[in-house]
C-alpha cells in the first residue's frame, strides 16, 4: 500500500501517469485507478476518498444483510 500511495503522491506532484508507469513498471491504467481511489471527493461538505466511500458501502451492505437475517430468523 505504501508503494501505491507514493505513486499517487508523485502523480499529484505533477508526474504523468505514463512516466510513472515507465519508471516503476506498473501499468498506466493501474496507477490511474489508484489515483482515482485516493483523490478526495466532497460529501456533505466533508472530504472523503473514493476508497473510503467504497469501504463504507461494503460495511453498510453487511449491516443490512445481518439485520435482515436477524429479523427473518
Amino acid at each position: 500500500q505504501d508503494f501505491k500511495d507514493s505513486l499517487v503522491k508523485l502523480h499529484h506532484e505533477g508526474r504523468s501517469l505514463k512516466l510513472l508507469a515507465k519508471e516503476f513498471g506498473d501499468s498506466k491504467d493501474s496507477i490511474a485507478i489508484w489515483v482515482k481511489q485516493a483523490t478526495p471527493i466532497m460529501i456533505k461538505n466533508q472530504s472523503k476518498t473514493l476508497k473510503y466511500v467504497k469501504q463504507l458501502e461494503k460495511r453498510l451492505a453487511i449491516f443490512w444483510r445481518k439485520k435482515t437475517e436477524f429479523y427473518h430468523a
